[in-house]
């Protein structure tokens, strides 16, 4: 008599969200507005100094609040995400948001300015983390999940490239008013179809808020992005931004120990206990110190030392987020197919290689824009592949219930790194630049302007007019080119030692595409 084989159940196939593509459009369209308006400034500021007379100090305040706003309140929003609601909390942002670009528009005076780029940076830090956080929670599957964060960072760089592109054809025609104004009938829109198709996420915490840890997470990375930023503008020879770190290290690690006593913490400190979320984080850290300093230093390179209008040089920045976007789109392909250590480290040696081939191509000719196109278009390239690997491997390191930490986290490195690699490698090539300026036939306040940066430099060339002008913006400029490609060696150096890091203690059998099972 035939005995029929038992088999065991089979286990339930977890069904996927039908909705979850619109989802990814949905969020995909609010990144691409936070990441285009981090850029889009530098294209409409010119004609707003020329309208609104800011002094100084207030154009240092119109351009950096936004970013320090943004990187105070990260950690904050992101603990406020989880406890309150990710679709809640990313929808008030985005109300913020459309109230802080009518606020800027209608702006007659600096301080108005400076009051709507503070609020909007309270919105994008809002969002920001809420867009990670429930990519995480409808992609259930491991390997879709890793296409939606490529996308995901395929529009945060194409989206801070578009800036000085879509702001410079709005600028030119409609003023500098027109940069705020593109903001709002895409946050409505982003809040309508939001509310309608966005599903709500949080985590089951108990417990009351943690408004000490608030308070010392906002001052914490309030003193240290003010402080990095404020050593890229004066130099390691200011006190201001030593006294900003100092306070930075001290309210941090009062938060940090806070954090590791509470039973539930604002923000989940022991998630750097995981090597592969640490690493992961110090790639995307170490990634945008370069992509940073690349991107401010080539700008100034293409419009001083090569005399192109903003928009015209963000037009000649394209390889970079062109190569970004392409391999963003294959990393996920390339991570199921291979060790997530190997495409990362790949990704990383590809970065150093663009960084460094300037100043290899130095050594034997004159670089000019085919020479700095070719380096933008591999570090693209190397940027899209590590960032994608890195903030995959970062998120599926995570537990559900601190996912909003993470993203924090990850948005928090993408912020510093960027304002990290424009401190110390712009600092670095300022120093070179006033280094390899030769004997000047100027005296008093125009050869400290020209030796001060290479900006200032442009400016007096342009005042004295005629040859004595021309030859002074070819010195300068040449300085200037010799000064960038030692600054971009130096970033090369650290992304590279970040490859190694990522060889080294990644997991060799680390899959974030595969589902646990």
């Amino acid at each position: 008599m035939h005995t029929p084989v038992s088999r065991p159940p089979a286990e339930p196939i977890e069904e996927l969200d039908p909705g979850r593509w619109i989802v990814l459009a949905i969020l995909s369209g609010s990144l691409l507005l936070i990441a285009m308006d981090t850029t889009i400034l530098n294209v409409a500021f010119p004609s707003l100094v020329a309208d609104l007379q800011p002094g100084s100090v207030e154009q240092l305040w119109i351009i950096d609040v936004y970013a320090l706003a943004l990187s105070g309140l990260l950690v904050t929003a992101g603990g406020l995400g989880d406890r309150w609601g990710r679709k809640r909390l990313l929808l008030v942002g985005f109300g913020i948001f459309t109230l802080a670009s009518l606020l800027a528009m209608l702006s007659t005076e600096a301080w108005h300015v400076i009051a709507a780029r503070a609020l909007l940076g309270v919105g994008g830090a809002a969002i920001m983390p809420s867009t990670l956080s429930i990519l995480r929670d409808v992609f259930t599957d491991a390997r879709e999940r890793a296409l939606a964060y490529a996308v995901w960072a395929a529009v945060l760089g194409g989206g801070m490239a578009l800036g000085p592109i879509i702001g410079g054809l709005l600028v030119e025609d409609h003023g500098w008013q027109s940069a705020f104004l593109l903001n709002v009938p895409v946050a409505l829109l982003v809040i309508g179809f939001g509310a309608w198709f966005l599903p709500e996420s949080r985590s089951p915490r108990t417990g009351a808020w943690d408004w000490w840890g608030v308070g010392q997470s906002v001052v914490g990375m309030l003193a240290l992005a003010g402080g990095i930023k404020q050593l890229g503008k004066s130099g390691v020879g200011d006190p201001l931004p030593w006294v900003l770190l100092a306070l930075a290290a001290v309210a941090l690690t009062v938060f940090v120990r806070r954090q590791l006593r509470l039973e539930v913490p604002l923000l989940q400190v022991r998630l750097f206990r995981n090597w592969s979320f640490s690493l992961a984080a110090a790639a995307i850290f170490l990634a945008m110190v370069g992509m940073g300093a690349v991107l401010f230093l080539v700008t100034q390179w293409f419009q001083y030392a090569q005399g192109y209008s903003p928009l015209e040089a963000g037009v000649r920045l394209l390889p970079a987020p062109l190569g970004l976007i392409t391999t963003s789109m294959i990393a996920p392909a390339l991570m199921h197919r291979f060790p997530i250590r190997h495409v990362l480290g790949v990704g990383l040696v590809a970065m150093a290689v663009g960084l460094a081939l300037p100043w290899v191509v130095q050594r034997f000719a004159e670089v000019g824009y085919p020479a700095f196109a070719v380096a933008l278009a591999v570090l693209g390239l190397g940027v899209g592949v590590a960032t994608t690997v890195a903030s995959v491997t970062l998120m599926a390191a995570s537990p559900t219930s601190d996912v909003g930490g993470a993203a924090a986290i990850e948005e928090t490195c993408y912020e510093l790194g960027a304002a990290m690699g424009v401190a110390i490698l712009g600092s670095l090539a300022t120093a070179l630049y006033s280094g390899n300026l030769p004997t000047l036939d100027l005296e008093g306040p125009s050869a400290a302007k020209v030796r001060d940066s290479v900006g200032e430099a442009a400016h007096v060339a342009q005042e004295m007019g005629g040859p004595a002008g021309k030859a002074l913006l070819d010195t300068v400029s040449h300085a200037y080119s010799t000064a960038v490609t030692p600054a971009f060696l130096v970033g090369s150096g650290l992304v590279l030692v970040a490859a190694a890091m990522v060889w080294a203690w990644i997991p060799r059998d680390l899959r974030p595409t595969e589902n646990a099972h």
